[in-house]
């Protein structure tokens, strides 16, 4: 009742004094213009139409043209006709977040979708596109992040408050990398957002990949595939809200997000609708300006808090090079690639270890930790460089004693990069195990320089 009342509250605060009102004026495609609100509303503000059957359609401007507003519906706009209704909110779209959020499913309005009742609001509004902490004020990045995922705990290792991407082509396992790291991370809270994802297989993740354990102590946003660009763009917003207001209570969040690239298409759609020429294999100039804007809310606070960023980006046709990961590998700290070759072979998680980087990982390190980093990387490089001569064949043992030593630890190191979905280990565990493979001296506890 404390959590209903609070939320009541916090409605009638909102409520605007003046009401603003206009008529639509034409519909074409997904866009509705509406005259009589242009001059009350700017890009980014919130509309309701009425509907012939009286259903409110929440809608967003996301322009002007021929002096009428430009609004986009967040849902379909069956019944939407000349002269509805338009009504301007005055408020800003905020969401109230609250501890008790922690194992719930909601959507991109911040609304349940688990059948589990309402959500408590919150004391404090948190704006959905929230802007970061000013970059002089921030906390650096110190710390390590246990994932509980061998590869990259020890080849990648992901610092409080750093952003990674993960890289991957369709089918190649980031969903299932993913649930091992948010049931296994040593971050005090989880915030998943589903961007996007299909409507199968968003349940699927929840109940299976995430399951009871992994849920307990996160809060999934999602919106599937078949919700308007609106919808799913904002769902990423929501994400970070959500995992803004528990950095400020001073947890260390892990945010994950899948996926960028879902959220680069529907940006994509809303800007092509409202005119704006592509640039980039159709990608507008306001997506390569949104990228920025969404993933910087992710990194250190002002305070004891931090939001540690994993965002997935769905690489089209396998092409690392394509308009987005070139984007979003320039903005974060360091990527995670799955390849399909490795996954072809059978090794998941498939982490090319030689084309993944972790830009913040040398500093968190001692350097016990990075000799042994650097003896395995040395290794599986030989590897690599000679692997279709050793697989024809053409490679005869004791040609280059490197090569050979390369060959010797190979096995090893493949076992030690497979991982079952179940199965954890922690940083030590991560350090030790390489190290007895190698045949290096380790007697740290795996978190480095702290």
């Amino acid at each position: 009742m404390k959590g209903l009342a609070r939320g009541l509250i916090n409605s009638i605060d909102r409520l605007a004094g003046i009401r603003v009102y206009g008529r639509v004026a034409a519909v074409q495609g997904m866009l509705i213009e509406a005259g009589g609100v242009q001059r009350q509303i700017s890009v980014g503000d919130r509309c309701e139409v009425v509907a012939r059957d009286g259903r409110r359609v929440p809608c967003e401007a996301v322009g002007f043209r021929s002096g009428r507003a430009l609004l986009m519906p967040f849902v379909p706009i069956d019944g939407i006709g000349l002269g509805c209704r338009t009504e301007v909110q005055d408020s800003d779209p905020v969401i109230y977040p609250d501890r008790a959020w922690a194992g719930r499913v909601i959507n991109a309005f911040a609304q349940p979708v688990d059948g589990l009742g309402p959500l408590p609001a919150g004391e404090a509004a948190y704006p959905i596109r929230n802007r970061p902490p000013p970059a002089h004020s921030r906390a650096r990045v110190a710390g390590k992040l246990d994932l509980g995922v061998r590869a990259v705990n020890t080849f990648l290792t992901c610092c409080r408050g750093q952003r990674m991407g993960i890289f991957a082509g369709s089918g190649v396992g980031k969903s299932s990398l993913m649930s091992m790291m948010a049931r296994n991370t040593s971050a005090d809270i989880s915030v998943i957002g589903l961007v996007g994802e299909r409507g199968r297989e968003a349940r699927e993740f929840i109940e299976d990949d995430l399951g009871p354990e992994g849920m307990k102590r996160a809060v999934v946003v999602v919106s599937t595939s078949d919700e308007s660009p609106l919808m799913r763009r904002q769902a990423a917003y929501v994400t970070l809200s959500v995992a803004e207001y528990f950095r400020d209570q001073g947890q260390d969040v892990l945010c994950m997000m899948d996926s960028v690239t879902r959220f680069a298409m529907a940006q994509r759609e809303i800007s092509l609708s409202a005119g704006e020429p592509p640039a980039s294999k159709g990608y507008t100039p306001t997506v390569f300006a949104e990228l920025p804007r969404l993933l910087e809310r992710a990194g250190p606070g002002t305070g004891a808090g931090s939001i540690s960023g994993l965002f997935t980006v769905l690489v089209d046709a396998d092409d690392h090079n394509e308009p987005i990961a070139d984007a979003v590998r320039g903005i974060l700290d360091g990527h995670i690639v799955l390849d399909r070759a490795i996954a072809d072979r059978g090794r998941y998680p498939a982490v090319n270890v030689l084309r993944s980087v972790s830009r913040t990982m040398p500093g968190c390190n001692d350097e016990a930790e990075n000799a042994l980093v650097r003896r395995a990387r040395q290794l599986l490089a030989t590897y690599e460089d000679m692997a279709e001569l050793i697989r024809l064949g053409a490679y005869r043992r004791g040609t280059d004693p490197a090569t050979d030593e390369a060959i010797h630890f190979n096995p090893t190191l493949e076992a030690f990069l497979t991982q079952a979905k179940d199965e954890a280990t922690s940083l030590r565990d991560c350090y030790a195990t390489l190290a007895e493979i190698l045949g290096m001296p380790f007697e740290g506890d795996g978190m480095g320089r702290g």
